[in-house]
């Protein structure tokens, strides 16, 4: 098991979350090629800054949230923020990033560490029920939404077991590997999935650009729909 443990934690850790950086630099590098093939000459004269002005808003999306979805949405809101926070501050996470990055932030305590954690799982579990039990948000819902969160869930669960030896129902050592192999494994996920926004969050929310009609095609979609005699 110790031979397992060393290899997740070392070659496996570092081929894995390469992947994931090298997936999300493509992904950009798409999105950003897209856009200049596409637009052109054009994105020179977009009003960059009520676009950025807008995008911005998405950071904290109060303006955005939808009647009969504002709880659904605020839950969706705070689980990203723990997400984020939980893998980044964590002291053991942390060692993690030194050791093959050469940096880190700084760590947060234990009690908020458990804060944290018992709250992104308190979010993971509450939107898996708001996405079986409502309706309204069961429609909207793919399975691949179920088992991301499922697979988002499994190594906050096994990272909260692997520190309190109490709530922890196998070894430490089973339960580390758990919590090993499956963030790795959704750091192979996170640039094949809709966690890609992660990066792609600002190239999502630039309608005003996406929507840029080229000279003349309005005029041709009107031809297409009501005849040569039509007027924009």
């Amino acid at each position: 098991m110790d031979a397992w443990l060393q290899f997740a934690r070392g070659p496996l850790f570092a081929l894995c979350f390469l992947i994931m950086i090298m997936g999300l630099a493509r992904l950009v590098l798409i999105q950003i090629y897209s856009l200049a093939a596409g637009k052109g000459r054009r994105l020179t004269n977009a009003p960059w800054r009520s676009i950025l002005s807008e995008a911005l808003t998405w950071l904290v999306p109060v303006r955005h949230l939808i009647p009969g979805t504002k709880f659904f949405s605020v839950i969706s809101f705070v689980f990203h923020i723990g997400v984020i926070i939980v893998p980044l501050t964590l002291a053991d996470h942390i060692a993690l990033w030194n050791r093959w990055l050469g940096t880190g932030l700084p760590a947060i305590g234990p009690g908020w560490a458990d804060f944290l954690t018992l709250f992104t799982i308190a979010c993971i579990l509450a939107l898996l029920g708001f996405r079986t039990l409502l309706a309204r948000i069961r429609i909207m819902s793919a399975r691949s939404d179920y088992v991301m969160l499922v697979l988002v869930l499994i190594p906050f669960a096994s990272g909260y077991c692997t520190s309190h030896p109490h709530v922890n129902p196998v070894s430490w050592e089973a339960m580390m590997l758990t919590h090993l192999l499956s963030a790795e494994l959704l750091f192979v996920l996170v640039p094949f999935t809709k966690l890609a926004h992660i990066v792609l969050f600002f190239f999502d929310r630039i309608s005003a650009i996406h929507w840029q009609l080229r000279p003349g095609a309005g005029e041709q979609v009107a031809e297409a729909l009501y005849g040569e005699e039509a007027k924009v």
